[in-house]
């Protein structure tokens, strides 16, 4: 009986990490405060309103979380931000969990 009990613990630890947020270092509160703060005013002359447009268009780049990751270095970088790597998983845990919702 104990051995059954220990697989099905196993098994579902390992469908929890299947479904797992592929950003779970970040803490998106900090990342809700660094989008405001260094991506709403350009996002919003780009698309209008509160620039959240960008991450809901029907024909948004970002598709997967690796895209995700990959586009918030490419503005990092073209705007020199400079942001370590993990401040740009705040941003991208705060960015998956209310607009792309990506899983591992």
């Amino acid at each position: 009986m104990l051995k059954k009990i220990s697989c099905l613990a196993l098994l579902c630890s390992v469908a929890a990490l299947a479904h797992a947020d592929p950003f779970a270092s970040g803490d998106p509160r900090i990342g809700k405060q660094m989008v405001e703060k260094h991506c709403i005013s350009c996002h919003a002359s780009s698309f209008g309103g509160d620039g959240s447009g960008i991450y809901t268009r029907e024909d948004r780049r970002v598709k997967t979380a690796k895209g995700l990751i990959a586009q918030i270095r490419t503005c990092n970088t073209n705007l020199g931000l400079n942001w370590f790597e993990d401040e740009e998983m705040h941003v991208a845990s705060y960015l998956n969990k209310n607009y792309y919702k990506f899983e591992k």
